[in-house]
């Protein structure tokens, strides 16, 4: 059957691809599979029992909770009957739940447990349709459960009242709405189509190779819209779905896993990497040459290669890079990175590794992704994100921005017409924010964020994106903001890796007191200027850190710094620490 609407990939996945394992979750230390007909009937029952508690076309359910099996359960039950799903970030502060709780008009929510919770329990008074309305995927004293919806239902099939809700669902009708995680401070609700994720995952299909052998492992939020398209696309394929049971087991999981295929972001990558460099420099000073001979052959990877490299690839990786390869599972083929630009260094490692990195670009305006590398001809390139999509239209504006039009683009934003016409115009062109040049076989390069360029007090355009990475590229850094706006030089905010220069100060025989007190030792000091100085001789006279504050904890989402993707958050980082920022330019 053809699938046009989200749901219908389940009679697709039923037909063609009926399967033990569909989607797997771990529950007190054992992973439980679930099969297609499970699947199926779980999401059945859910619909007949929203039904059964009022649930109508348009209304909008929300969930909070990482990726697990009920996420899927309850994701087609609320899309089977015309309901819109609300994903919510499991991460985001009290302040931001209650403005999506409101602002969404959501009249249910669904929790993945006493986490989340306690987030939220504060604001439910504020919200008067919530009364009762609240339920959980653990049994919690007090709230209501998950299979309490599924139960209702199965007392009370109605199969052929939702065959006829069904045909009357739309590919144009808002499945979803999903608040974009706000880098600037501003929520926007983003409405997707059926259409816009049907496209944009089918678009995709031809270019992730795939076998009898291949199985899934994710651990990205399913809120993310990125995430939950591949998840469409993956049961569209009828693959086996894993769920990590948080980032903290990832590398457990992965072993226990042993996926064939990863849907993940530049950052876990990074600290991957990282993790497997601080194992080779704690190795006996012979095998430690060794490893980081093949670390240097595997950072000159390219996709066409002499036969005297390649000799020298096969050695690194029989030595040390095939290790690396185990420690994520063993068998994983490819990877799929999104949600930020992946450092062309990085991505070489993991191809030199056996590992394809497969690269987009997109935004949760376009369901999500604009452009993908691919294993075609002309199709990946280090450094681009590859080529447009079929279906996608893509072209720079004078300047520079990067504009897109097609059937993946979002028809607006949620009770805001005038962010919509500010977005998307007259000739149906999205304005990405982002700033772009296309090579010359065809590969989209990203260059920056227009939002986040700034003029020094010279005249001269910085775009912080470009330095950042470059200065990411070291192992003692674990973060960096560039700042500089009306100033007569570049500065940074620099938040070290922790674990590494703890393994710097061992070898250097300085002994380790707390992270406040390490970054204002003179020796410390004096390594950061250096690597300070390596990376500004990678970058042009106006770009380069002339002066940087170190920063004494690691910015994460629970200190408010990211964004739920991980991406900084400036505005309150630039109002957070405007003492440090002002004594960098005295």
């Amino acid at each position: 059957m053809e699938v046009t609407r989200i749901f219908d990939i389940l009679p697709h996945y039923a037909i063609h691809f009926p399967r033990e394992d569909a989607l797997c979750g771990k529950e007190n230390g054992i992973w439980r599979q679930y099969s297609t007909k499970q699947y199926i009937t779980t999401v059945n029952n859910i619909s007949y029992g929203l039904m059964q508690l009022g649930v109508k076309k348009g209304d909008k359910i929300a969930s909070i909770s990482s990726g697990r099996p009920e996420w899927n359960f309850l994701d087609m039950g609320i899309m089977q009957i015309g309901a819109i799903h609300v994903p919510i970030y499991p991460t985001i502060s009290e302040n931001d739940y209650k403005y999506i709780l409101h602002h969404a008009d959501v009249k249910m929510v669904f929790v993945s447990g006493w986490d989340i919770l306690r987030k939220i329990e504060n604001i439910l008074s504020e919200i008067p349709q919530l009364k009762d309305n609240v339920y959980t995927f653990r049994n919690l004293r007090g709230y209501r459960h998950l299979n309490e919806v599924i139960e209702l239902g199965a007392a009370n099939p109605s199969p052929q009242y939702l065959s006829e809700i069904q045909e009357r669902i739309t590919p144009d009708d808002v499945m979803t709405i999903i608040y974009t995680s706000g880098t600037t401070g501003t929520m926007k609700g983003v409405q997707l189509t059926h259409r816009n994720i049907i496209n944009n995952f089918k678009a995709i299909l031809p270019i992730v190779p795939v076998h009898s052998q291949t199985r899934v492992l994710s651990y990205l939020p399913l809120c993310h819209v990125y995430e939950r398209m591949m998840i469409y696309a993956w049961q569209y394929l009828g693959l086996p779905i894993y769920y990590a049971e948080s980032i903290g087991t990832i590398a457990d999981n992965l072993k226990e896993v042993q996926p064939t295929i990863l849907t993940t972001v530049p950052r876990l990558l990074e600290k991957f990497y990282d993790r497997f460099i601080a194992q080779g420099r704690k190795l006996p000073k012979k095998q430690k040459k060794i490893f980081f001979w093949a670390n240097d052959i595997a950072c000159q990877y390219e996709f066409e290669s002499s036969k005297k490299y390649q000799r020298k690839l096969n050695l690194a990786r029989k030595l040390v890079l095939n290790k690396f390869k185990e420690a994520l599972g063993g068998k994983l083929e490819v990877i799929v990175s999104g949600g930020a630009a992946i450092q062309p260094r990085l991505s070489r490692i993991f191809w030199a590794a056996g590992i394809s990195i497969i690269e987009g670009y997109g935004l949760t305006e376009t369901s999500p992704v604009i452009a993908v590398s691919s294993f075609f001809r002309n199709g990946s390139k280090f450094g681009t994100v590859g080529q447009p999509l079929p279906g996608v239209e893509v072209k720079i504006a004078e300047d520079g921005e990067i504009l897109t039009r097609g059937a993946c683009v979002t028809p607006g934003y949620y009770k805001a017409d005038d962010l919509t016409r500010e977005s998307i115009d007259n000739e149906g062109w999205f304005h990405t924010g982002d700033i772009g040049e296309f090579e010359p076989e065809g590969q989209l390069k990203i260059t920056g964020r227009k939002k986040e360029m700034f003029k020094t007090a010279f005249g001269k355009y910085i775009v912080p994106t470009h330095v950042e990475s470059k200065f990411n590229e070291d192992s003692l850094i674990d973060n960096i903001m560039v700042i500089g706006e009306n100033k007569k030089f570049a500065a940074a905010l620099i938040v070290p890796n922790f674990a590494d220069l703890r393994s710097w100060c061992a070898r250097k025989e300085i002994p380790y007191t707390t992270n406040e007190e390490m970054i204002k030792h003179p020796m410390v000091l004096k390594k950061y200027k250096k690597v300070a100085d390596q990376c500004n001789a990678q970058l042009g006279e106006t770009e380069r850190v002339m002066k940087f504050e170190l920063i004494g904890y690691e910015w994460s989402v629970a200190t408010g710094e990211l964004t739920a993707t991980l991406k900084l958050k400036r505005k309150f980082i630039t109002e957070k620490f405007s003492e440090q920022i002002e004594k960098l330019f005295e």
